[in-house]
């Protein structure tokens, strides 16, 4: 059954989406590849969402397309970015046994660009909003020099960079002597859902160290509007992080019952606690 909260938003959204269009947005890179997003448009004195999938996938995944069609049904203009990965124009997921030499640092300047996309449309009101890896991949750029447009970020259910049973830190100290030593030899490492995830050393390097401590140093670190949407049955993350986040006391809704991926009913508890926050970015001063 739908619930009442939600219906009583379809409501009051309809009249907007006969009117929303999608656009296909298209960006050169430094490197010459070419990335692709969605760009569905939305009222302009409403902010603009960046709105970021998770490891490997595409932003038509499931529960990223959801979110994006709900905000936007809610009058909020959202682009969809697919992280290219080193791939022109990528479209699908990437394969966990493809050769991976993209890097977090490619992933950030990527990220960047797609923000000033939208202040060159003149967004200048611009929220942040990824789901798993993508949530950290936000953070990691929030944690640099991110553009002054960007007023907030949503975090849905965040996750570091998983590694197996590898010790972390033997992990690091390896990949560190290989880069040194400029070795580009492939190395297969487990990482996240992948069990075979053959990588250059410095671009395994680049993931590899965004851990729980430093997530949770990046977090602390930004001062602007904040949120984490986690699930009470996510069985990607384990108990001990929701409770490390809640004693971090970092502005947090925790959906009971949901799974990492905030499907089924769940997809409707993401959209709502996502619109409670929206409303709290207030429009940029004018000079």
């Amino acid at each position: 059954m739908i619930k009442y909260g939600y219906l009583l938003l379809l409501l009051l959204v309809l009249p907007h989406s006969a009117a929303a269009t999608t656009e296909r947005a298209r960006i050169e890179l430094d490197s010459g590849l070419h990335a692709q997003a969605a760009y569905l448009t939305g009222q302009a004195s409403r902010p603009a969402v960046l709105l970021l999938h998770g490891f490997l996938q595409t932003h038509e995944f499931a529960t990223v397309a959801a979110l994006a069609r709900g905000l936007n049904d809610a009058g909020y203009p959202v682009l969809a970015p697919t992280l290219s990965l080193g791939i022109p124009n990528r479209k699908q997921s990437l394969a966990c046994e493809a050769v991976h030499r993209h890097s977090l640092d490619q992933d950030l300047a990527e990220i960047d660009r797609w923000v000033q996309w939208l202040t060159s449309r003149g967004h200048r009101n611009i929220v942040l909003v990824g789901h798993s890896f993508g949530s950290m991949q936000l953070l990691a750029y929030l944690s640099g020099k991110p553009d002054p447009a960007v007023r907030g970020y949503i975090g849905a259910s965040l996750i570091e960079t998983r590694i197996g049973s590898t010790p972390r830190a033997e992990l690091i100290a390896r990949l560190e002597r290989a880069v040194k030593r400029r070795d580009r030899t492939l190395i297969n490492q487990p990482i996240s859902f992948c069990k075979r995830y053959p990588s250059t050393p410095d671009a395994l390097l680049s993931y590899v160290r965004w851990d729980q401590p430093r997530i949770l140093k990046a977090l602390n670190a930004y001062k602007g509007e904040k949120l984490l949407v986690m699930g009470s049955a996510d069985d990607w993350v384990d108990q001990g992080w929701l409770r490390t986040l809640q004693a971090n006391k970092a502005p947090m809704a925790i959906v009971e019952g949901a799974t990492h991926f905030m499907d089924g009913e769940h997809e409707f508890d993401l959209l709502d606690r996502s619109l409670t926050m929206l409303k709290n970015i207030a429009p940029p001063s004018i000079p």
